[in-house]
C-alpha cells in the first residue's frame, strides 16, 4: 500500500517540472521527464481513490502565463490529451469510446477515426474575424494565454488573410525546422553556451522574445490542425481539407483508420521515423473522425473523450540509481557510470548512463539511490541529466571520489582537460601506464574502424587476448599465429584463420591512419589527417619540433606538445619500433608542406557530386594546399555543390560566398 507522503512527494515532484516546462520554458526540461510520473500518480488515484484531490497534477492542463506578455482569455477552452504509451492503452481507450457511444444509440460499426502525426512544437491560437489574423495567443492554463500576435506575424506559413472571409479559432503547432535547430545549437557551440535539448524549447523561447526581429530570425513555421470556433466541418478529414484551402500548411501524413490495428500500422511506420521529417514528432494524435460523434462523447473535464495521444517510446525516463562504479578509459581517465534499474528509452532497455566525471556528480547533486531523469537521443549514451530531489527518501548514499585506479590501485591524480566545446573541467586519470583497463582501451582504439579496421578483433576478444597473456599492445597483434587462436573459446580454426588473416592484411597502412591509431592525446582523425599532409612521412613527423608542428594550421600549442611528448617519449618510441619491427609498413605520402594552388583557402563540400565522392574531393582540397571546414562561415573561400546540396548551399548564397560545380572545382585544381 502506498503511503500518503509518497504521493504528495510524487505530486511535488510533477508540478515542479511542469512549472519549469510550460511557464518557465527550462531549455533543460521536456515533457518526457513528467509524462511517466505524471502516468504513475494517475494509476494511483485510480487504483486508491482516497488519494483523489483538485489540487492534484492530474486535475490541470499546463502552468499559469508568464507575466511579461499581455494575458488574453480564450473564447474556446484549449484541452489537452489523455496519453496512451501503447497498444494496450489504446485498445483501452478505444473500448471505453465505443461503450461510451453505445449508450447514446450509436454503433462501433460507424465509427472511423484520423491519425495525425503529433508534432514537437508550441501550441498556439489564431482567431480571425472575416479572415482576418486579429489574435495569436498560447495555450496558457487552458483558459487565459499569452498574447504573442507581433511574433506569430512573422512566421511566413501563418496566413494574415484567409483565402475565404471566415470567422475562426484555428489551433496548430509553432516549431522550429531541424536544420535550423542545427545551425543555432552549433552558434551556440562556438560560442562556449550550453546546446539546446530539442526543438520545441527554442520554439517555445523564441515566441516569447520580446523584439519580433530576433523572433523572424528563426525562420519558424506553423503547422493547422484544427478549427475550435466558428464554421466547423462536419469531419476531421474535412477540416484538414479546409485549413489547407484557406492557406495553411497543414501536416499531409493523417490517415483514416477504422479500428486499433490500423492505427498501429500507422504507428509503427513513424516511430522509428519521428526525426525524419522537418519537424519533430513524438507520436501520433489519434481522433474520432465524426464532429457529431466526438460532440456525443464530449469531455472528462481536462481532456476530450474523442482523442488521445499515442506516444513513441520515450527518450527520457526516470529510473533509480543502484549503484556508481568508475571506468577507465585508454588516457587513463575516471569515468563515473551509474547502474540503473532498467527504464525504456527509445525503444531498448538501458541500464546504465555516463555521469562524465566527478565535478558533474558535484553539479547534479546524484547520491546512489535517487530517482533520475536520463536521456537518450539517436545514438548518444544515456546519460543522467536531472535528479528528481523532491522525491528523496533520506536513504540515499553520497558518492566520493576514488583516490586509487579502481583497477589497477595506483594513485590517481588530477588533470585539468578541455573537451570539443574547449569547455574545461577537472578529470581523475590513473598515473600508471601500464594499467590493464587502459592497455584495453589502446589496443580497441587501435583496431577501430577509423584505425587499423581490423575485422574480427571487437571489445570480448581482444580482453580475451589480454587476458590470456597473448598481447600486451597492439604491436603483439601481428605475432599471431593460427595456433594461438584456435584453442581459445569463440575460435575454430576457420575463425582463427580468418582473424589472423584479417591482422596480417592489415599490415600495411596509411600515415594517417597509423597516426591516428597510436592514441596521441588530442589527435583525432581529422588532426592526424593534417599531420599526414604536412609531413608526408613518420621519419618527418617523429623528429618535429613543436614550432614545426604548431606550422600547420590548426594545430596550437596544446596538440603541438601532446604530438612532440608522445614522440620524444621513450617507451613510445620502443612500442612504433616494435611495430614497424614486426612487419608494419607506414606508407609514405606526397608531403603537403610547400605553397600550392589552394594554399591557404578554405573549402566546403556539400551534395552529391558526379563522379567524385565527398571524401575524395577533400583530398583533393588538402593535397593541393587548401582546408576543409565542415560549415559555412565568412571565412570560407568556396563552396563546391553537387546535387541536393542543403542549407550550406542557402548559406553561401547568404554570406555571398563563392560556390563551385564539380566540373570548376577541377579546372580550378589543375
Amino acid at each position: 500500500m502506498i503511503s500518503a507522503k509518497k504521493v504528495e512527494q510524487l505530486r511535488n515532484q510533477i508540478d515542479d517540472l511542469r512549472y519549469r516546462y510550460h511557464v518557465l520554458n527550462d531549455p533543460e526540461v521536456t515533457d518526457q521527464m513528467y509524462e511517466g510520473l505524471m502516468d504513475e500518480l494517475r494509476k494511483i488515484e485510480e487504483e486508491q481513490p482516497q488519494f483523489r484531490s483538485p489540487h492534484s497534477p492530474t486535475e490541470r492542463i499546463a502552468g499559469v502565463p508568464l507575466a511579461g506578455f499581455k494575458k488574453v482569455r480564450h473564447s474556446v477552452p484549449q484541452w489537452s490529451f489523455h496519453d496512451a504509451f501503447g497498444e494496450q492503452d489504446l485498445q483501452a481507450w478505444y473500448d471505453r469510446v465505443v461503450r461510451f457511444l453505445a449508450k447514446k444509440g450509436i454503433a462501433a460499426d460507424d465509427l472511423d477515426f484520423v491519425s495525425e502525426l503529433k508534432i514537437d512544437g508550441l501550441h498556439v491560437v489564431l482567431t480571425y474575424r472575416k479572415g482576418l489574423l486579429v489574435r495569436a495567443a498560447t495555450r496558457g492554463d487552458g483558459k487565459v494565454g499569452e498574447d504573442v500576435t507581433q511574433n506569430i506575424k512573422t512566421i511566413h506559413s501563418v496566413p494574415l488573410t484567409l483565402k475565404k472571409p471566415l470567422d475562426l479559432v484555428v489551433e496548430g503547432e509553432v516549431w522550429l525546422g531541424s536544420k535550423m535547430f542545427a545551425k543555432i545549437n552549433k552558434q551556440r557551440e562556438k560560442n562556449g553556451e550550453p546546446l539546446y535539448a530539442n526543438p520545441r524549447n527554442v520554439a517555445a523561447g523564441t515566441i516569447r522574445q520580446l523584439d519580433p526581429k530576433k523572433v523572424a530570425e528563426r525562420k519558424l513555421s506553423f503547422t493547422a490542425y484544427d478549427i475550435s470556433g466558428g464554421q466547423i466541418p462536419r469531419n476531421q478529414v474535412s477540416e484538414l481539407e479546409l485549413l489547407r484551402t484557406l492557406g495553411f500548411l497543414t501536416d499531409d501524413d493523417w490517415k483514416q483508420c477504422v479500428g486499433v490495428k490500423d492505427m498501429m500500422k500507422m504507428y509503427k511506420v513513424w516511430a522509428p521515423k519521428r526525426h525524419s521529417q522537418a519537424f519533430w514528432i513524438d507520436g501520433l494524435v489519434i481522433k474520432v473522425n465524426s464532429k457529431e460523434h466526438q460532440d456525443a462523447l464530449g469531455y472528462t473535464g481536462k481532456a476530450p473523450r474523442w482523442a488521445i495521444a499515442l506516444k513513441f517510446p520515450a527518450e527520457q525516463g526516470t529510473t533509480v540509481i543502484k549503484d556508481i562504479y568508475v571506468q577507465v578509459g585508454r588516457t587513463g581517465a575516471l569515468t563515473p557510470v551509474a547502474l540503473m534499474e532498467p527504464v525504456q528509452l527509445a525503444g531498448t532497455t538501458v541500464t546504465h548512463a555516463t555521469l562524465h566525471n566527478f565535478d558533474e556528480i558535484k553539479r547534479l547533486g546524484v547520491k546512489i539511490g535517487d530517482r533520475v531523469v536520463v536521456e537518450k537521443a539517436g545514438d548518444i549514451i544515456p546519460k543522467v541529466i536531472r535528479v528528481l530531489d523532491k522525491l528523496r527518501t533520506g536513504q540515499e548514499k553520497g558518492v566520493r571520489a576514488p583516490k586509487k585506479c579502481p583497477i589497477c590501485k595506483s594513485a590517481v591524480e588530477r588533470r585539468t582537460v578541455q573537451d570539443k566545446k574547449q569547455e574545461t573541467s577537472a578529470a581523475l586519470f590513473c598515473v600508471n601506464e601500464d594499467c590493464y583497463a587502459k592497455s584495453l582501451q589502446r589496443i580497441i582504439h587501435f583496431v577501430s574502424k577509423k584505425a587499423y579496421n581490423i575485422e574480427g578483433l571487437g571489445k570480448k576478444i581482444v580482453e580475451q587476448l589480454l587476458d590470456e597473456g597473448l598481447i600486451s599492445n597492439a604491436a603483439d597483434l601481428f605475432t599471431l599465429t593460427v595456433g594461438d587462436l584456435s584453442p581459445l573459446d569463440r575460435f575454430a580454426e576457420k575463425s582463427a584463420e580468418n582473424t589472423i588473416a584479417a591482422i596480417q592484411s592489415a599490415k600495411q597502412v596509411s600515415l594517417a591512419r597509423f597516426v591516428y591509431a597510436l592514441g596521441i592525446h588530442h589527435v583525432g582523425e581529422e588532426t592526424a589527417i593534417a599531420l599526414a599532409d604536412y609531413f608526408g612521412s613518420l621519419k618527418e613527423i617523429r623528429k618535429a619540433s613543436e614550432e614545426d608542428l604548431q606550422c600547420i594550421d590548426d594545430v596550437g600549442p596544446r596538440v603541438a606538445a601532446s604530438v612532440h611528448a608522445y614522440f620524444r617519449d621513450k617507451k613510445q618510441a620502443l612500442y612504433i619500433d616494435t611495430l614497424l619491427g614486426n612487419g608494419v609498413v607506414v606508407e609514405k605520402q606526397l608531403a603537403n608542406n610547400k605553397k600550392d594552388v589552394l594554399d591557404g583557402k578554405v573549402f566546403v563540400v556539400t551534395g552529391t557530386l558526379d563522379s567524385l565522392s565527398r571524401d575524395e574531393v577533400k583530398n583533393m582540397i588538402r593535397q593541393s594546399g587548401g582546408k576543409v571546414s565542415g560549415s559555412v562561415s565568412a571565412k570560407t573561400d568556396y563552396v563546391v555543390v553537387g546535387e541536393n546540396p542543403g542549407s550550406k548551399y542557402e548559406k553561401a548564397k547568404q554570406l555571398g560566398v563563392a560556390t563551385l560545380d564539380e566540373s570548376a572545382f577541377l579546372s580550378m585544381i589543375k
